[in-house]
């Protein structure tokens, strides 16, 4: 009878397989338009203003509207995956964002626009939340890392696909940025690719759904040829105890990984944003021209995809802490310089390391993030803390707008640079090692009833097992 040591033992001692290949590759192109339609709305604003005769204030009505969503759909999307599982959401939530990508071709003033987006918006998070959890839960433990990289790599392409092609598109006439929301919702045509994904193993053995679970491993095995026996792994329950219901994420022993989570998530997220969403509009302010501050951003943005792909070759090997709290430590660093800097060398520079250090940071905690709860809450726990953080993005705006009309062009980078440093100290304090080992072990380790911490090995599977793998 599967248990979910075993179960955790199959899948980490498995090479990647055509399989695992298949659902990065589905996950990746549904993240290049889940990243392009989170930018969609910027690049169309433009044409709303001169066309719809929308406002700055209905563009920042409409902008918070969206984070709005993403928080409800972070949050609640999570708890709903836990309990459908980790395919139906991602079926459920590229659906929900991609249809009403399209449904924002049909808008005609402010009010359609907030509900829209705001429905986009749901989607986008909750479909983020299924996707990151399904990798951490389906590859195996000593790649899972640089699975997520490759995936973020190639969705983060979307951010500049997404801005060629509104600027090619939006020129065309009075209402060609509708067409910009119709590519946007191009995510459908992966909806096939999606359903054919096996639901993930440790879902269906925390249901009680063993021989699904059994059907699912045995397939991945078949494709994987002669694989090493399994070590011993503990004996425990075919079904583990149920955590609980949403309330036991705010209770021990998970409370203090939730709000330790949701500080790093908080803090990040009012760092990224008050960096990227802000330095066109400061640098004008500051007395660039509009088109050298848009230009110094778009070279800036060049460093995102290799972002993503820098945290390929540390995650693994060095975990995730260590990486998490050096990227935080450089991206302050880095940030402050930009912002005492006014040489457009040095601007261009310490905007391409800021751009390249959030976006390996950011893999890297989408990684970290669900590791840290246990199966039955994972989805839900993670859920929460992003969406705490795009939650807090709701307030960010007028919080740098404030600092700026206040304190100074550099005072916004130095509020940056702290912002952080918070996420780097919470880190190093609080936060445990992970990496190349098996989310049960790691669960124990965070206070799972069902999986006590002195029943769980290190790594239960042996050092000669095949969980490195090559690629097949």
């Amino acid at each position: 009878m599967l248990t979910p040591f075993t179960t955790a033992a199959r899948l980490d001692r498995l090479p990647i397989t055509r399989a695992h290949k298949f659902a990065l590759a589905t996950l990746a192109f549904v993240f290049l338009f889940e990243f392009g339609d989170l930018n969609t709305f910027a690049y169309v604003a433009p044409a709303l203003v001169k066309h719809l005769g929308f406002s700055v204030g209905d563009i920042a009505v409409v902008t918070s509207a969206a984070f709005l969503g993403m928080a409800v759909g972070a949050a609640f999307g999570g708890r709903v995956s836990d309990l459908i599982g980790r395919k139906r959401a991602l079926l459920c939530s590229t659906s929900l964002f991609s249809l009403f990508s399209l449904v924002n071709a049909a808008g005609v003033n402010v009010p359609t626009f907030v509900v829209f987006r705001f429905l986009t918006g749901v989607g986008l998070s909750a479909m983020v939340v299924a996707a990151t959890t399904y990798i951490s839960e389906v590859m195996p433990a000593a790649r899972r890392g640089r699975m997520q990289s490759a995936v973020m790599a190639v969705g983060l392409a979307g951010i500049p696909f997404m801005s060629f092609s509104a600027r090619g598109i939006v020129p065309l006439g009075s209402g060609a940025w509708r067409l910009v929301f119709v590519l946007g919702s191009a995510a459908l045509l992966a909806i096939p690719a999606l359903a054919a994904l096996p639901e993930s193993p440790r879902w269906l053995v925390h249901k009680g759904r063993q021989p699904a679970a059994e059907a699912v491993l045995e397939k991945l095995e078949q494709r994987a040829g002669p694989l090493p026996p399994l070590a011993e792994v503990p004996a425990g329950p075919s079904t583990p105890a149920s955590p609980g219901g949403y309330r036991q994420l705010f209770k021990s022993p998970y409370g203090r990984t939730t709000l330790f989570l949701a500080v790093v998530w908080i803090f990040q997220t009012l760092g990224f944003y008050g960096f990227v969403a802000w330095v066109p509009t400061l640098l004008t302010q500051h007395g660039f021209s509009v088109a050298k501050s848009l230009g110094f951003s778009a070279l800036t943005t060049i460093g995102a995809v290799p972002g993503a792909l820098l945290a390929w070759p540390v995650t693994d090997r060095l975990g995730r802490k260590l990486p998490l709290v050096i990227a935080a430590l450089a991206t302050a660093a880095s940030g402050l310089a930009y912002g005492l800097t006014f040489n457009p060398v040095a601007i261009v520079v310490f905007g391409f390391c800021v751009n390249l250090l959030i976006q390996t940071f950011a893999t890297l905690l989408y990684a970290y993030s669900p590791e840290l709860f246990p199966t039955g809450l994972r989805n839900a726990g993670h859920g929460l803390v992003y969406g705490t953080g795009r939650l807090a993005n709701i307030f960010g705006p007028m919080l740098v707008a404030s600092i700026f009309a206040g304190l100074g062009y550099q005072a916004v980078f130095v509020y940056i640079a702290a912002c952080w440093l918070i996420v780097a100290l919470a880190i190093a304090i609080f936060g445990p090692h992970t990496g190349k080992r098996p989310l049960e072990t790691l669960s124990a380790r965070t206070g799972a009833p069902s999986e006590p911490a002195s029943a769980v090995p290190e790594n239960p599977v042996r050092a000669t097992d095949n969980a490195e793998g090559t690629l097949r």
